[in-house]
């Protein structure tokens, strides 16, 4: 199965909200840090229910927000749930990014990035399309130091890239990014029940389900360009 069908499917269910609701936990902190100002333009790429773009809004005022997503029926319900025409939806290929070259000062990914083809080359595609001195937010789950998440590629048809943070570090670099920072932000809004409730359906302890949202949680690179 393709990324397409995979995710069209997934819109199709309604999964995409729920997607927003879990991602929100650290993805709100992701964008506090970004230093959007007003009238600034920013491209979130796997843009999912487009949330992220719908909060730049209110709470940066941002000039142009496109929203790209490989699955025709992602865009469409992120879309139809956006009421804003400084807001746009694109289908494309993170190989081949929709957006003219020094045009965007402002790109935000959370949990997609893994899912392209050669992301390596996806890093030079951002590259291409930020103006000097834009930046890259990336933000993922599923990374090597998470030990929770090397399972995850069993349950999904998409081939994943599972890099570790140095790998991430270093494919900045040889994308032309200076990487400002790399940090790991907690969820600290996911319940975690008392020991005595463990195992459960997904954890056999509380100690296994601390590491993987309180201490590795979504690990946020950011890249700069020169």
């Amino acid at each position: 199965m393709s990324a397409r069908e995979e995710f069209d499917s997934w819109a199709a269910e309604g999964r995409d909200k729920g997607m927003e609701d879990r991602h929100w936990h650290t993805a709100k902190h992701v964008l506090a840090r970004m230093p959007v100002e007003a009238g600034e333009t920013v491209v979130d790429l796997g843009t999912g229910s487009g949330y992220a773009l719908r909060a730049l809004r209110e709470t940066a005022d941002i000039g142009r927000g496109y929203g790209l997503d490989g699955a025709p029926e992602m865009a469409r319900n992120a879309a139809s749930y956006t009421d804003d025409d400084a807001i746009g939806f694109l289908v494309g290929d993170f190989d081949a990014l929709p957006v003219a070259d020094n045009s965007v000062d402002h790109v935000f990914s959370m949990e997609a990035f893994y899912y392209a083809r050669d992301p390596s080359h996806t890093l030079e595609e951002i590259r291409r399309i930020l103006r000097p001195g834009g930046t890259f937010y990336c933000a993922v789950n599923y990374y090597e130091e998470n030990e929770a998440s090397h399972t995850w590629q069993d349950n999904i048809a998409i081939e994943m890239t599972r890099w570790n943070r140095a790998e991430y570090r270093e494919a900045f670099r040889d994308a032309g990014l200076h990487v400002a920072e790399q940090d790991t932000i907690a969820d600290r809004e996911i319940d975690i029940p008392p020991a005595e409730a463990f195992p459960t359906d997904d954890w056999e302890t509380r100690a296994a389900m601390v590491d993987r949202y309180r201490t590795w949680g979504t690990l946020l690179t950011v890249g700069v360009t020169p």
